[in-house]
């Protein structure tokens, strides 16, 4: 539950049209829901405007299915399930018929709900290729929450007329997300020439000095260009939930 559908509750049980008790039986899986072998936290949609979401890695299709059940019960927002195999996306597809599953990203959009007035133009460029599957994670999820997306494919450093030829299409963009492996030093070159904030994702794309991402993660916490923000290695998922954050603290 959101807040302002709180706030709409409460201002239903004030004016009558809603009980009291009916409206704590809304509330009653407030805080969290404990499943036994998951204590879901039900409340995060109410304190951050999203429900929680799924990581399937190391998680049996069963656990995933009853957890996505009891968030899609207890919540109102988009619910996310990452890293999710063919398997456990095809389970969900069957279970949830509305879902939409993301296989190269490994991501399943059990509900979409974007909301009004998030706004915000958020660009996610791919050095690579090899990188697309975290850039699709990336762009699936921010366009799951309600953001606009544009995409910009195979625009490395190794190739930099590439990037300069899409530089005014990135400085319309509010948030810029970078998706690179290898030595990961475009996120320093985006965040020399534009003005947006850039989040930056290292992949774990490269050969054996690349130590499945080690490099690029370093090279991009070590960035001249200022103001760039890291995520862990293949997180496209977090780079997405924190353009959402910017846009709403504005």
């Amino acid at each position: 539950m959101r807040r302002n559908e709180v706030e709409e509750l409460l201002l239903a049980v004030r004016d009558g049209r809603v009980g009291v008790d009916d409206a704590v039986d809304m509330l009653s899986d407030l805080p969290f829901s404990d499943l036994g072998m998951a204590m879901l936290d039900t409340h995060r949609e109410l304190r951050q405007g999203m429900p929680e979401a799924v990581y399937a890695e190391g998680k049996t299709i069963e656990q995933v299915l009853e957890i996505t059940e009891r968030l899609v019960a207890t919540t109102t927002g988009p619910v996310l399930v990452t890293r999710a195999t063919d398997e456990t996306g095809s389970a969900l597809v069957a279970r949830f018929p509305n879902a939409v599953h993301h296989r190269d990203a490994g991501l399943v959009v059990v509900r979409s709900e974007p909301r009004d007035g998030v706004g915000g133009l958020v660009a996610v460029l791919a050095a690579g290729t090899s990188d697309l599957p975290v850039a699709d994670e990336a762009a699936f999820t921010a366009a799951a929450l309600g953001l606009k997306i544009e995409r910009f494919n195979d625009v490395g450093v190794a190739g930099l007329h590439r990037l300069l030829a899409v530089r005014e299409q990135l400085a319309a963009a509010d948030v810029i997300v970078v998706v690179a492996g290898m030595e990961g030093a475009l996120a320093s070159l985006v965040g020399g020439i534009t003005p947006a904030p850039v989040i930056a994702v290292p992949t774990s794309v490269g050969y054996g000095s690349s130590f499945e991402g080690l490099a690029a993660l370093l090279a991009m916490l070590n960035s001249c260009a200022a103001g760039v923000a890291v995520m862990n290695i293949d997180n496209g998922f977090g780079a997405a939930m924190f353009a959402l954050r910017l846009f709403q603290s504005r």
